[in-house]
């Protein structure tokens, strides 16, 4: 194994929703990584996967160092329309921690099913426990690992919860095909209690296909309850 792959698998075991996501990654598949950052995922996928991988990033250095490690990459606005991409022309979309800096996320939710076979959204729980203990005894925003900015100089515009994200993919005709809560709370409780016990969590998306009556996928069932 090489350095570089050796070093990034170490910050994925320090970011449990990129290794959830890179589990549920097919070997393989067509990707796009949207709001790539510097492009080290995508290529810790290429060389675990073998992914065809895209990213699509709006910093300029960061763009810089996709081209270094040899991401294609495309310099664009996530606030803006992906109408340069073809309608199910990716077997993957990832969207990870970036829903909640954009001006209308659910215009990007639009656009990830739609270019997408599929969406892997990682998503912040403001909703989380501690959280809402700050809040309620402090009297101030929340400060965590998760959430590390003080709220004059955050980057995240949108915060919600687990519960705002399931209740905005139904409005939006979202099928949710799959949530896994991440974090140090991930067993029983987390999975009974998603919205008061997880930080975050991957939810695994696609558009609702036409003849599916049924607003519920049998898979979210368990995790239907929440506080």
């Amino acid at each position: 194994m090489s350095r570089n792959k050796r070093n990034f698998s170490g910050t994925l075991l320090s970011r449990p929703d990129l290794r959830r996501i890179a589990e549920l990654i097919e070997p393989g598949s067509r990707v796009l990584d949207l709001g790539c950052g510097n492009g080290e995922f995508l290529h810790y996928l290429a060389a675990a996967k073998q992914v065809k991988g895209l990213g699509i990033e709006i910093n300029p250095q960061k763009i810089d160092q996709c081209v270094h490690l040899g991401i294609p990459v495309i310099h664009g606005d996530l606030n803006e329309p992906l109408d340069y991409l073809e309608d199910q022309s990716f077997d993957c979309v990832l969207l990870t921690r970036t829903l909640q800096e954009l001006t209308h996320p659910e215009h990007l939710l639009r656009e990830v099913t739609r270019v997408g076979r599929r969406g892997l959204v990682g998503f912040i729980n403001f909703g989380h426990i501690r959280n809402r203990m700050q809040f309620f005894f402090q009297g101030r925003m929340p400060r965590s690992r998760t959430l590390p900015h003080a709220w004059y100089n955050t980057p995240n515009i949108h915060l919600g919860t687990l519960r705002d994200f399931r209740e905005l993919c139904a409005e939006l005709d979202i099928e949710i095909l799959h949530a896994v809560p991440t974090g140090p709370a991930r067993g029983f409780f987390a999975r009974l209690l998603p919205n008061f016990l997880a930080r975050a969590a991957v939810f695994e998306i696609r558009k609702r296909p036409a003849a599916d009556a049924d607003p519920a996928s049998e898979r979210e069932k368990p995790e239907q309850k929440s506080n």
